[in-house]
Parts: C-alpha cells; sequence; structure tokens
C-alpha cells in the first residue's frame, strides 16, 4: 500500500557512469509473495524522446492520483527513458560513436543488451529487467516532436482485443488503426503479448495542459478497466466523438521555402483542397501543397521554414486498400 521512488540504472556513459531513469512503483495492499500485487501490473512509459516533454506531466499526474492503500495491483512509471535525450531536450539518443550521431530510441526496443549502441543496450535493460518480468499492459505516452504540432492522438493496433479495448477508454481526437512498426516500444510490447499503445499528446518541447488533462482521464480509465483502481469511468471515445482513421497521408515539401499553412488541426479536407503555400526567399510562390484524400488533419508543421522533404501536413483518412 505504498509508492516508492527508484533509480533503474541503465547503460553506461563513456566514462563509465551510468545512465539512471527515474521509477515510481505503486503497489496496492494485496500483495502475494514473490509477486508486486496479486492484481495486474500496468506500466505507463513517458521520455523514449527527450524533446516529447508532455507525456512526463501526464504520467506524473496520473501517478499523483493514485492512492496505493485503495488499490488491487501495481503501476509502474517510467519517467524519462531516454536520459540523455532528455538532459537536452532533443529527440534523439546523442552518441558519442562515430564522432557523433543520434539513435532514434523508439527504433530499437525491444532492445539488446550487448547491442552495437548504447541506446540499443540501454532499451535491452529496461525490456529484459523492468518491463517483461512484471507489467500485463502498457501505455506509451509522447508527443511529436520539435517543429511540428499533432492533434491528442493515439496509435494502436485494433485488430487485438485488449488493445481496442484500452483505445477506446480515451477521450482523443484521433486513434488510428495501426499494425505497428518494427523498433517501436508499442509493437515490441504486442509482438511479445502484452497489449500496448501509443498516446501522442500534442507538439514537443512544451505541455499542452488540455491534451493532458484528457490524456490522464484516458489513462485512469485503463486503470479502472483492469480493477486497479475504484470510481465511475470518465469520458471515452464514444464521448467525444474520436476520428477513426487506418492511413496517414504526409504531405511533403518539394522545394525549399516558408511555408504558409492553409489548414488547421482537426480541419477536415478534401481531395485537390489547398493546405500550404510555399515562397523562396525573395517571396516568389515556389509550391502549392494539396490534399489527395479526404480526411482530418492530424499534423502540421509549425516551423515556418521547410527543407525539401520536410513533413508539412499529415491527414488521417479511411483507407480502402
Amino acid at each position: 500500500g505504498q509508492t516508492h521512488r527508484f533509480f533503474f540504472q541503465g547503460v553506461q556513459m563513456g566514462t563509465g557512469q551510468h545512465w539512471y531513469v527515474p521509477v515510481l512503483v505503486s503497489r496496492g495492499v494485496d500483495t502475494s509473495p514473490g509477486k508486486p500485487s496479486s492484481g495486474p501490473c500496468i506500466a505507463l512509459v513517458a521520455g523514449v524522446h527527450g524533446d516529447e516533454v508532455s507525456g512526463i506531466d501526464a504520467v506524473q499526474r496520473v501517478m499523483a492520483q493514485l492512492d496505493p492503500a485503495a488499490m488491487t495491483g501495481t503501476v509502474i512509471a517510467v519517467l524519462g527513458v531516454s536520459r540523455p535525450a532528455l538532459e537536452y531536450t532533443r529527440s534523439l539518443w546523442p552518441s558519442a560513436q562515430q564522432g557523433g550521431v543520434g539513435i532514434d530510441m523508439n527504433r530499437v526496443w525491444p532492445g539488446n543488451e550487448t547491442a552495437d549502441n548504447a541506446a540499443a543496450r540501454h532499451a535491452g535493460l529496461l525490456w529484459h529487467r523492468l518491463f517483461v518480468p512484471n507489467v500485463e499492459a502498457v501505455l506509451d505516452y509522447h508527443t511529436i516532436t520539435t517543429g511540428s504540432a499533432f492533434t491528442l492522438f493515439l496509435f494502436a493496433d485494433l485488430r487485438q482485443p485488449a488493445v481496442r479495448q484500452m483505445a477506446e477508454l480515451f477521450p482523443v481526437e484521433h486513434i488510428k488503426d495501426d499494425p505497428g512498426l518494427g523498433g517501436t516500444l508499442e509493437t515490441a510490447f504486442v509482438a511479445a503479448g502484452i497489449p500496448a499503445l501509443t498516446i501522442e499528446i500534442g507538439e514537443g518541447r512544451r505541455f499542452e495542459p488540455e491534451k493532458i488533462a484528457l490524456a490522464v482521464e484516458g489513462s485512469l480509465n485503463v486503470l479502472k478497466h483492469y480493477g486497479l483502481i475504484a470510481g465511475p469511468m470518465g469520458r471515452t471515445a464514444a464521448d467525444v466523438g474520436t476520428v477513426f482513421g487506418n492511413a496517414l497521408e504526409t504531405v511533403r515539401a518539394t522545394a525549399g521555402g516558408f511555408l504558409e499553412l492553409r489548414v488547421a488541426l482537426r480541419d477536415r479536407v478534401t481531395p485537390g483542397q489547398p493546405v500550404a503555400l510555399q515562397r523562396n526567399a525573395f517571396g516568389d510562390l515556389v509550391a502549392e501543397y494539396r490534399a489527395t484524400v479526404a480526411g482530418e488533419v492530424a499534423v502540421i508543421a509549425r516551423d515556418a521554414l521547410c527543407e525539401p522533404g520536410q513533413r508539412i501536413v499529415q491527414i488521417l483518412y479511411q483507407s480502402q486498400v
């Protein structure tokens, strides 16, 4: 019936010191020998990317509302998985290899304790020594990376009944039925038979209180669903009219220049509708970008200056293919 604070010892730095990950463990009162609790164990994971801070705030707020003395089961909060990236508020794990490279820690799961880079070894330590021996379901909190904005959005493999149940408990703006991507934490858990989904809470580098509050509400719904805590359900996807889709159209820049967006988050678009204009350094119009599908805007660029190939807009839609 207590909440415990730990630092999980992760991978070593080049100097031989270790990266330590903050971990909170709230344990219910009904415990059994050799197990965290007789009830389920749910993991709340945030900070896989270092500039995605709203997830950390959301998890802290969930944990602050828990009363271990009234819980059945265990909640493990992992706050800041990618410690060096978090210290520099950047998306990628900064490695000293090859003169300095960035490693996407959400492409290395389940990790490997003998991998050829520190980020994958760090993931392997967490996977084998914290996650897999303990957890029965996982919520992985993210935001979009610096320079763009996201709706309150879930990636969830809705083919999995347990994942669908969790996803539908979140009062979010968008849910993408997503089969997963190799190397992501969510997909690694699902492949291991552990239900998991990814919660995207808007923009990076700053808190978005309204989105965070809804993410907390959905998270508490999941804990109630699993019987860890008591109380009435909060709002769900059905209550707020969540838009579902199974595909994202990504509109990318074909030239360099300055963007003038013609759409905002949650705007409905139709094929052929302009979504952005682009001008060069002299102010000449160099490109006009249009939607090719009917759907709802889920992602927009926040950076006005745009290089060729950069993401401008993403549209959630229902593909018939």
